[in-house]
């Protein structure tokens, strides 16, 4: 029976219409206006907007170009743009059927084998009418998927490979089996550069009409450690909580002691004595609300600057640590930050004798 013009047009607007909007490759940041996270509504939606990492972009984009894009395996540190890369990959090669050639999955919720044999196999094994294009399935923080559903996984991969690329994006790449990788073109993502973070926040705050006070970008920059989500998270709590994003609001909203709290604390640390620098370190905790575990994270990088003895200088860092660990297994702070005061004291009598 003969198809006529119409009927054609409607086939081929079958593979659009098939797929329903359940992950964000369908959802907006801008719809939601100015209630929306900014973390979405700036996310780019190019690769061309995709600033960081240029030599991965680069390659990317080349592979992309010619139609020979392999099995992806994207890790690295979160908030480093392994997500907004592939999407904007998806974005760029699909148009508009982007919802019925893409699968997305967060494979730390559905990360069992019944997953890998039903939806994946399922959607990985069905060609699209009216393109020659491969499908798409991007399994999100991969590293959280069982033994089991990665070895399931691995046969998948193999047997469809005519039909659906894969991309694996995980944090730990140590814990994706090494059957996967070797199937992966692997890109490591570093933390972003501290200048590219400053500019692309600076970019939000003019955009958001931010009013950003002294030391603010500095902060949120210090803050992320090279986390774009992280510091744009931090600026948009701090611009509904405070009318200037400064230092001092920046900190307090995050409960991270500020850099001269923690100069103080130092300063008692190696001068005062014992009971009166445990009593300032602790009246400090109460007046600004900062937990013990927070200023011993930020005693290190201080310790690690400072001129001192060797031996000093290991003892009490080893000693930090020891307190960061029991610290986090719900121990007492108030006998921990006896621990710290202690450690420091030691480290006070090896730097005296050092000096004789």
């Amino acid at each position: 029976m003969a198809l006529d013009k119409q009927d054609l047009s409607a086939m081929a607007g079958m593979d659009v219409a098939m797929a329903e909007p359940t992950s964000r490759l369908k959802t907006d940041g801008t719809v939601d206006g100015r209630n929306a996270p900014w973390v979405e509504k700036y996310r780019p939606k190019k690769l061309d907007d995709v600033a960081a990492h240029k030599e991965i972009i680069d390659t990317i984009k080349r592979l992309t170009a010619e139609n020979r894009l392999p099995h992806l395996l994207l890790y690295g540190p979160p908030g480093t743009g392994k997500t907004s890369t592939i999407l904007a990959v998806a974005r760029q090669m699909y148009g508009p059927s982007l919802a019925s050639m893409t699968l997305e999955l967060n494979a730390s919720d559905e990360r069992g084998i019944d997953v890998v044999r039903q939806q994946i196999q399922d959607f990985a094994s069905t060609r699209t009418i009216f393109s020659n294009k491969f499908k798409l399935i991007i399994l999100d923080e991969c590293d959280a998927m069982t033994n089991d559903a990665q070895f399931a996984l691995r046969r998948v991969m193999e047997k469809y490979t005519r039909n659906a690329r894969f991309c694996l994006i995980c944090n730990y790449v140590s814990k994706v089996i090494p059957a996967l990788q070797s199937r992966c073109t692997k890109f490591r993502f570093a933390p972003l550069n501290p200048t590219f973070v400053r500019e692309r926040l600076q970019f939000v705050a003019d955009s958001e009409g931010v009013k950003l006070g002294e030391g603010g970008l500095d902060s949120l920059v210090a803050l992320g450690g090279g986390d774009m989500r992280r510091s744009l998270n931090i600026l948009q709590s701090c611009h509904m909580a405070f009318d200037c994003v400064d230092r001092r609001a920046v900190y307090t909203c995050t409960g991270n002691p500020l850099p001269s709290d923690i100069e103080e604390c130092l300063r008692w640390l190696l001068n005062e004595p014992v009971a009166e620098a445990f009593n300032r370190v602790q009246g400090l905790q109460v007046e600004r609300g900062v937990a013990l575990v927070d200023i011993v994270r930020e005693l290190h990088p201080w310790v690690m600057r400072m001129a001192m003895p060797v031996k000093a200088k290991v003892g009490l860092v080893e000693r930090l640590a020891d307190v960061e660990h029991r610290l986090a297994y719900s121990t007492s702070e108030r006998l921990q930050l006896g621990a710290v005061v202690g450690a420091f004291v030691r480290a006070r009598e090896l730097i005296a004798a050092a000096a004789t």
